[in-house]
Order: structure tokens, then C-alpha cells, then sequence
């Protein structure tokens, strides 16, 4: 099939990828764009993971303030120079962070920084509600594995949905801007402020 520059743009327009991987990701699927994308997103996860050990010592702090000014957030985004945290996707994408921290209210970063005290806290209230359901302690304990695995699936910035598109994990969005910018990016912390909230 031959590849046209428009399928080029198509895919371009969707993915953000550079031309020339839009070309080759159209002819190595012989034209199908949804396919392309998948392999391009996979080409992505493969550059994320080949940067994730390098330093994010650069960056920027971006700050996301709700109508009303009643909820705020503060997120710090790190990236190996100085000249990728000028760019516009990066800083797009740290405002973008900080929104969806103050919509979505993640308790922490990843798996790692959930607090000890949470999780025991989860874990208990799953094992007594299917106790009080007359479950045995064996099936209970098998139950609280899965819904332990939702809750942090919902309370981890990097794995919930990202609330401008549902389609993609923040985690996602992360690998795409790794792979289109071609360095190591972090999401370092985030604070997230609300009147009236502990």
C-alpha cells in the first residue's frame, strides 16, 4: 500500500510522533492507522524505559488554582535540560499534571509512596465488609488482593486515567512526552491544597 503524506499528517496529528517514525510505523503496518498507533505508543514505552535511569535535575514547577480559588495545586516536573523545560509541551503538560491532581486527588506519585497507614486502613474495611457478607476468612483475604489492586490503581497518579482523555493513563501521557522529547521526565512531587481540607 502506498503511504501518503496525508496518512503521514493523520498519524503526526494524533500521535505527536516525529515525521519520519509516523512513516515508518504506516509502512511497517502496511497503512493501518490503528495499528501505527499502537506501535508507535509501544516504540514510545521502549524510549521511556531506555531514559528512566538518567537524572531529572532540570524542570519547572507549574501551579493549577480552581474557579474560586478554594483548591489549589503545586507540582514540581523534572527533565534532564533546561532547554526541553522551556518547551511548550513540557510546560503544557506539567499544567496539565496539575490539574488533574487537583481534580482527580491522587494520594501519592506511584505504588511506593502510598502511606503505610492508608493501605492497612484500605485493607481492613475490604476484609470486614466481605466478612460481614459471610464470606469465609480464606475467600475474604483472596477478595481484599483485588480490590487492593483497584484502590491503588485509583489513588496512584501514575496509573489513573488522565481526566482529558480516559484513553491513556497519566503514565501514558508521561511515556508519549518521554518519547517525543527524547529525554528523561519525572513527575518529582505534588501538594494539592483545599480550603477547609487537612
Amino acid at each position: 500500500m502506498e503511504i501518503t503524506s496525508q496518512m503521514v499528517k493523520d498519524l503526526r496529528d494524533k500521535t505527536s510522533a516525529g515525521m519520519m517514525d509516523c512513516k515508518k510505523a504506516l509502512a511497517e503496518t502496511n497503512g493501518d492507522m490503528e495499528k501505527a498507533v499502537d506501535l508507535l505508543r509501544q516504540k514510545g514505552l521502549a524510549v521511556a524505559a531506555k531514559r528512566a535511569g538518567r537524572a531529572t535535575s532540570e524542570g519547572v514547577i507549574e501551579t493549577y488554582i480552581h474557579a474560586g480559588a478554594k483548591l489549589g495545586v503545586m507540582v514540581e516536573v523534572g527533565c534532564e535540560t533546561d532547554f526541553v523545560a522551556k518547551t511548550d509541551a513540557f510546560r503544557e503538560f506539567a499544567r496539565d499534571i496539575a490539574m488533574h491532581v487537583a481534580a482527580a486527588a491522587p494520594v501519592s506519585i506511584s505504588r511506593e509512596g502510598v502511606p503505610e497507614a492508608v493501605l492497612n486502613r484500605e485493607k481492613e474495611i475490604y476484609i470486614q465488609q466481605a466478612l460481614d457478607s459471610g464470606k469465609p476468612q480464606a475467600i475474604a483475604e483472596k477478595m481484599v488482593v483485588g480490590r487492593m489492586e483497584k484502590f491503588l490503581a485509583e489513588v496512584c497518579l501514575m496509573e489513573q486515567k488522565f481526566v482529558k482523555n480516559p484513553d491513556l493513563s497519566v503514565q501514558d501521557l508521561l511515556n508519549e512526552l518521554i518519547a517525543k522529547m527524547g529525554e528523561n521526565i519525572s513527575v518529582k512531587r505534588f501538594a494539592r491544597f483545599q480550603v477547609g481540607v487537612e
